[in-house]
């Protein structure tokens, strides 16, 4: 955030300084898959009302049909017009997500496109949109290539790992389906890049994991650990928010360790000669808060709250893994969406990052890299007995103990203005000099 002056020697902030985000669910929770680990698919006992709200349905079945629009044109265009209005940045970015965005047909995109152009008033828009790829066709890939939309793809490695937990609602395996998305995606010239989960099974092959996203010729690279427990709650929904205590850790999750390792060795394999060519988010957002600049990571960063996001109804809610009824912040169509994403409770949700840190947090010499991570794997104590230490702390401490020396080599070549990819010629150096040779200069 900026800073803006100083009031007791403690800086003071504002939060219009950065930009608002609001990622839209244009289908809600709907999706044509039933992925095992999903944290999204229970969220429909939350969206009960929104049918009899809107009049309309989602027909989203296994073979992707679409029916009519779950979100009224009132609303999409309420939507529009607010969030552009609240940015305070000449650039817009919307965000498609769901549940599976492609349920809603081609006409629905068109018309949001429209809307956007009516309301930008000279502002920049640019649109990205997450999908599971299964319902992509050629006339989709011409829509998103002759808009500019930059695609997201859900996958979690090759096959064998993909399939194991990504099928179909009877059961059906969906990596092929996935693959002739991506395939159709390149055929187009339609930007993309790969969001991977990471569970308890591929997290055990680490190497094998990224060659397959570099094999494919994916340049961006997403991954994210799943972290879910199970508890009994009075709303229907069996999965436990973050900052909470009780809870039985599901089989899919990774452990600290697991997590650890797999973050080392996919780094190993990235950095003998993939930096500058292949970008990976998290090994990106480290190197960021290396040279003390804001990290394209909302877990990484140090405060959060600046990303929300809104059903199908017009609900809105503190964060995407915060979709619980004590973090709805209102609904678009009775408040503006500045008046949640500034008011009170969506602040005091941003303040948590940092107020919660229990002191073996404080106390850690990686701190400014991960900042305590998501509050949504806050959920142990730490080593004084203080809550809220990160379930996947003791795999963090591992990895940035593992990179700390690139990372400060890359980080003094940012400042020296020299491309961080000098990484791979000095670590050859290192590697001659322990053979021997005289040409390292370390």
């Amino acid at each position: 955030m900026k800073q803006l002056g100083t009031m007791n020697d403690k800086p003071t902030y504002s939060p219009f300084a950065r930009p608002l985000y609001v990622m839209l669910k244009p289908a809600g929770p709907a999706c044509n898959l039933a992925c095992e680990y999903c944290y999204y698919l229970e969220k429909k006992k939350l969206q009960q009302g929104a049918q009899e709200h809107c009049g309309t349905r989602v027909q989203d079945n296994s073979q992707g049909h679409q029916g009519s629009s779950p979100i009224s044109n009132n609303l999409l265009e309420t939507f529009t017009r607010q969030y552009i209005e609240a940015q305070t940045q000449a650039e817009v970015l919307f965000t498609w997500h769901g549940g599976e965005p492609l349920l809603q047909p081609i006409s629905f995109y068109k018309e949001a496109l429209k809307l956007q152009r009516r309301y930008a008033r000279g502002r920049h828009i640019d649109n990205c949109l997450q999908t599971n790829g299964t319902l992509l066709t050629d006339e989709w890939c011409r829509f998103f290539k002759e808009h500019n939309f930059l695609i997201g793809i859900s996958i979690d490695g090759p096959k064998e790992f993909h399939d194991h937990y990504r099928h179909t609602r009877n059961g059906q395996p969906s990596f092929d389906r996935v693959m002739r998305g991506i395939r159709l995606l390149q055929k187009h010239g339609v930007e993309w890049n790969a969001m991977a989960v990471v569970n308890s099974l591929n997290v055990e092959h680490p190497r094998e994991f990224y060659h397959f996203f570099r094999d494919l010729g994916c340049q961006f690279l997403q991954f994210t650990p799943i972290v879910e427990r199970t508890v009994t709650r009075p709303d229907g929904l069996t999965l436990a928010p973050g900052m909470s205590e009780e809870g039985t850790l599901t089989d899919f999750s990774v452990t600290p360790e697991q997590w650890g390792r797999f973050l080392c060795e996919v780094y190993d394999e990235w950095v003998q000669k993939d930096v500058g060519t292949i970008y990976v988010q998290m090994f990106d957002a480290t190197l960021a808060n290396w040279v003390g600049v804001m990290p394209g990571l909302c877990s990484l960063s140090n405060t959060c709250g600046h990303a929300a996001v809104m059903e199908a109804n017009g609900d809105v809610y503190a964060c995407d893994h915060f979709v619980f009824p004590e973090y709805r912040l209102g609904n678009i169509l009775h408040e503006p969406i500045t008046a949640m994403m500034y008011g009170e409770k969506q602040q005091a949700f941003a303040r948590i990052k940092q107020s919660s840190l229990p002191r073996q947090c404080k106390e850690c010499r990686f701190l400014f890299a991960c900042h305590g991570e998501c509050p949504k794997n806050r959920f142990l104590r730490d080593r004084y007995g203080e809550p809220f230490l990160n379930y996947l702390c003791a795999g963090y401490h591992q990895f940035f103990t593992h990179v700390a020396s690139d990372m400060d080599f890359m980080a003094s070549e940012l400042r020296h203005q020299r491309p961080p990819a000098n990484i791979m010629v000095q670590r050859t150096n290192v590697c001659s000099c322990r053979t021997g040779r005289s040409e390292c200069q370390y």
